[in-house]
């Protein structure tokens, strides 16, 4: 070549590997697919999602290296993951976590975890999740050796299991690759978790306006799985059916768990105490709404409900009954709801063996103790007034579209009022 002629330095591999492959997208990419057969549907769809995690890891590679570059730089971005989720129109969040991982492959300690993936044997979620657990071991009694024998064997499980499966191994390594350490280091680091979750523990209710309260909450495991078990049992299919007669009715999970989540509060029966007061909810009704009227009635909290519902939580749930007269004068301040007494129950449960209602076979331990002179009307909580009815029958009690009737044989009735 002559002096002072021009040379043009070859394309980088990578530039080529772009250029080729949108290249050959654009020619091949949109090809029908109809001709496929399923023996090439089963073999291609695999081989694209290899390709595809291989190309994932290329990016990555790429990103590590801009972020070193600060290519935002000159177009005034905050930072590469403002300028990546601006390029690829993503957002800030998913950049941000593709950056931090671009940043952690890009370390030479977690060569397994690369090679694994510019394989394309691990994806992106699975190496994030190796990567987790991996920095997650203490260095303070893992040696770096360990830790990379830890890593070896993670990328080995994710060819058999998903970033969730994974991530669950990932907490148990140190049982394979340093079993004499495993059980204190998991003991330290459930202490840690369940001080975090119980100091960050909270719960937000308001409501939505139209008669229901929304609300989140975030507990610690063990807590919630009490609580789930418990909303459980209330929230088997028989015994809904048998509480809100839907025998034969398919009726979604978490509607079933809402209905028993009801249940579970207006049943409570120990109220926690604030100022010495029981943590009671004051319902304001007049006379006649006491007395059966199907008028409405005011919670201390300026919420309304419907009379005859705070009649049937009267028998049940720990509300306070202020009733006014014909001036909306306080005639009597009710006392908490009087309950049964173990003694009591036991003793109902001999003498009626479960539900009294005709025909229900719900045995004493299912049932709820009902006064039969209400107690709101100043009925006492004994055994000559009380019987036993199941959660169906006893809400049927207090529904004031029911009539209930007492049999010769101490059974009782309902039927629809006209």
């Amino acid at each position: 070549m002559t002096s002072g002629s021009l040379t043009t330095a070859p394309p980088h591999p990578v530039a080529q590997l772009v250029s080729a492959l949108g290249g050959l997208l654009d020619e091949h990419g949109a090809a029908p697919t109809w001709s496929l057969t399923p023996a090439d549907l089963t073999d291609l769809l695999p081989a694209l999602a290899t390709a595809k995690r291989r190309l994932d890891a290329l990016e990555l590679r790429l990103l590590a290296e801009a972020d070193r570059h600060q290519v935002g730089d000159p177009l005034g971005a905050a930072n590469t993951a403002g300028w990546w989720a601006n390029a690829t129109r993503t957002t800030k969040p998913a950049a941000h976590r593709q950056v931090r991982l671009a940043g952690r492959l890009d370390d030479a300690g977690h060569a397994a975890t690369t090679d694994a993936m510019n394989a394309g044997a691990v994806s992106t979620e699975q190496a994030a999740v190796i990567l987790d657990a991996v920095d997650a071991l203490p260095s303070e009694i893992v040696e770096p050796a360990v830790k990379a024998e830890a890593e070896a064997h993670l990328v080995a499980l994710a060819e058999h299991h998903d970033p969730k499966e994974l991530r669950f191994l990932g907490r148990r390594i140190l049982e394979v690759v340093a079993p004499e350490v495993a059980e204190e280091h998991e003991r330290k680091f459930l202490e840690g978790e369940e001080q975090r979750a119980r100091e960050t523990a909270s719960l937000t209710m308001n409501p939505d306006g139209h008669g229901s309260m929304v609300g989140r909450f975030k507990i610690p495991v063990l807590v919630g799985q009490m609580l789930a078990r418990h909303l459980e049992a209330l929230a088997a299919p028989k015994h809904r059916a048998a509480v809100e007669g839907t025998a034969g009715e398919k009726v979604g999970r978490p509607l079933r768990l809402g209905q028993a989540f009801i249940e579970y509060v207006e049943t409570r029966r120990d109220a926690p105490k604030a100022g010495g007061i029981a943590a009671t909810v004051v319902v304001t009704m007049t006379m006649d709404a006491l007395l059966g009227a199907d008028t409405v009635a005011t919670l201390d909290t300026g919420d309304r409900i419907t009379a005859g519902e705070a009649r049937r939580l009267a028998c049940e749930a720990g509300i306070i009954p202020a009733v006014l007269g014909g001036k909306s004068q306080v005639l009597d301040l009710g006392r908490k709801t009087r309950f049964h007494t173990e003694a009591q129950r036991i003793v109902l449960g001999r003498r009626d063996g479960g539900c009294t209602a005709e025909g229900c076979d719900w045995p004493p331990g299912m049932c709820h103790a009902h006064h039969g002179i209400p107690w709101s009307r100043g009925g006492p909580t004994d055994i000559e007034h009380g019987r036993l009815l199941c959660p169906r029958h006893h809400t049927l009690a207090h529904d004031a579209r029911y009539q209930m009737k007492t049999g010769k044989n101490g059974k009782v009735t309902f039927s629809r009022r006209t």
